[in-house]
């Protein structure tokens, strides 16, 4: 899975930031940190804009982040996509048939080694590797997967953002408008 045309996933962690996104000229839009019962109007309002909503389904208070919210979520809300650590999330999103993009975390060997484990059970469509400023990592998590890979967490400037992407990430997600405004093609009206 690449994002065509958009080098950066913009992340909103508010339903305000999502607002904001839906002017712009981005097509693929995450949304982090959201509580349940605001999922069904931030899906509808990306739907009505023609966007592509991926959730964060790790970060949604009051609803745990298991099989059944994942079922709840690719039933009910119906994004694009969920994001999330954990393989039984992303098991229920595929068979769902939406977008289930793995988040891993580099913090050293170990977790490394584990996170290629994981990956070969869980099988997802992409992967999300944090922090996104390890360039080389990226690229050896994307030649031993073969998976697109995302790069996010810790990306501050626009040169880390094009040194993700010459190291073979198919996207930088970040939740810094700067970089979201920088990255955009062109806003619509």
């Amino acid at each position: 899975m690449t994002f065509p045309s958009q080098p950066v996933l913009p992340a909103a962690r508010s339903m305000k930031q999502l607002e904001r996104l839906l002017r712009s000229s981005y097509t693929h839009l995450i949304l982090l940190d959201s509580h349940v019962s605001r999922l069904r109007p931030a899906a509808d309002l990306a739907a009505a804009h023609g966007k592509q909503l991926l959730i964060h389904a790790d970060l949604i208070e009051g609803l745990k982040n298991d099989e059944a919210a994942a079922e709840f979520l690719c039933q009910t809300i119906r994004p694009a996509g969920l994001l999330s650590t954990r393989a039984s999330v992303i098991a229920k999103t595929k068979q769902n048939g939406l977008l289930a993009i793995q988040r891993i975390f580099l913090l050293d060997s170990g977790a490394l080694e584990k996170s290629y484990a994981l990956l070969a059970r869980s099988q997802p469509d992409c992967i999300e590797v944090l922090p996104g400023i390890l360039p080389g990592l990226i690229a050896e998590v994307r030649e031993r997967t073969g998976l697109p890979v995302l790069a996010g967490g810790l990306v501050r400037t626009a040169g880390e953002v094009e040194a993700a992407l010459a190291a073979g990430a198919s996207a930088v997600t970040t939740s810094r408008e700067p970089l979201w405004k920088q990255f955009e093609a062109s806003p619509t009206p």
